[in-house]
């Protein structure tokens, strides 16, 4: 493979910088939902204080971005004739983390669904999404395999239906407590595929089971079925089924377009639910008003096009399919929360990335954002052989599916 070299460019600081920016953001708001009339957040105990862990988290976040950043991402690639393959171990250890997450006495039921693996002391309320892990999972081992296999991923049965298979797999045991987050990987994993030149007939075909399988999740769990009718009539029944849909909406409204007041939001005070963690969009909505519901939106839109950015200036292909499948990952999940607060989509308990509270997806975003600001800083060194832009591997020239 060529040689690199990795220095900052326009492309990588623009990344780190809104990426900041939405963690700091994230810290305030979070700070802000999680007021309470009974006593003020600070008189709490600060290890279960949910604003102080956020604030650690997402220090803990941002120095994993930085250092994540300036390690090479060529890392991931497989390797032929070797046992060193950190994106086959990191895809087992997601395999046996969902399966384990579904044993009772093991998984963690919060809110009605077993997504949770507790860490340390149950006292701290600590614990770990496997699920967010499945999604750093799902873009390095894609773009690994669809690098190495190069022109192979056009062919049905030798190279689209085994990595279709393995999303598969990881989706059903998703969705079967998770169904926002299935759909994410799977949207997310399918555009990486096309991306990487696979033929769009195929990934359609193949689409037709995955599609039967998402009716199938939803039919069988009650609650989705409910949400599905809350959503096409919240007034149907306003204070139970429709009762979230329809404080989401009030929550927007009653901030007009310039807002309350950071921190004068009142839906937050047990009028909202989840008002810190799915929602936090309705409450920056209402304390920011729309001018700033639509700033957090342009944040995530230019990360996206400074993530484009990236993937067209990518120097393998491995790097291209990595950056194309952070920047869908945080883009697509954006889109999913926004259109879930302003109830254009049923609801699903999926978060704003670096925004809504939890610890487990800030690190894993903040690891993604790192890849991507990896890519951005690598370049092709400028001596002999720079010219030669070959996979890492050397099996195909880069963009040999464009």
């Amino acid at each position: 493979m060529p040689p690199t070299r990795t220095e900052p460019s326009a492309t990588s600081t623009a990344i780190s910088i809104i990426a900041a920016a939405l963690i700091a953001l994230g810290i305030v708001m979070v700070f802000s939902a999680s007021a309470s009339l009974n006593a003020p957040p600070l008189t709490q105990n600060i290890l279960k204080n949910a604003s102080f862990r956020q604030a650690m988290f997402s220090i803990a976040g941002l120095i994993t971005l930085l250092m994540v950043g300036l390690c090479p991402y060529q890392s991931w690639r497989i390797r032929a004739h070797s046992w060193k393959q950190p994106t086959y171990w990191l895809l087992l250890v997601v395999v046996g983390l969902l399966a384990a997450v579904l044993i009772p006495g093991i998984g963690e039921e919060r809110n009605g669904a077993r997504r949770w693996l507790s860490l340390g002391p149950g006292s701290l309320g600590l614990g770990f999404q496997p699920s967010e892990l499945a999604k750093l999972a799902v873009v390095v081992f894609v773009a690994a395999r669809c690098a190495t296999i190069g022109p192979r991923i056009q062919k049905f049965w030798t190279g689209l239906l085994p990595m279709i298979l393995v999303l598969g797999m990881i989706g059903a045991l998703v969705g079967k407590e998770d169904f926002g987050t299935a759909a994410l990987l799977f949207g997310v994993g399918f555009c990486m595929l096309i991306g990487a030149g696979a033929r769009l007939w195929h990934v359609a075909l193949l689409s037709l089971p995955a599609i039967a399988g998402a009716v199938g999740l939803v039919i069988a769990a009650p609650y989705r079925v409910q949400r599905v009718m809350s959503f096409l009539d919240p007034m149907a029944d306003p204070q139970g089924a429709g009762y979230h849909q329809i404080q989401s909406l009030i929550t927007i409204a009653s901030g007009g377009w310039s807002g309350r007041g950071l921190g004068a939001g009142i839906q937050k005070y047990g009028y909202l639910p989840e008002g810190r963690t799915d929602f936090i969009f309705a409450v920056i909505c209402e304390e920011l008003g729309i001018v700033g519901g639509a700033a957090v939106i342009l944040l995530f839109a230019i990360l996206v096009w400074q993530g484009r950015k990236a993937m067209m200036r990518a120097d393998s292909e491995l790097g291209r399919l990595i950056a194309l499948g952070a920047t869908l990952m945080i883009g697509f999940q954006a889109a999913m929360n926004v259109a879930v607060v302003t109830v254009s989509v049923p609801t699903k308990g999926i978060g704003l990335p670096f925004v809504s509270a939890g610890g487990t997806g800030v690190i894993f975003f903040s690891i993604l954002v790192g890849l991507l600001v990896n890519v951005a800083r690598t370049r092709v060194s400028d001596t002999e052989g720079a010219s030669d832009n070959t996979h890492l591997d050397g099996a195909h020239p880069i963009g040999w599916a464009a």
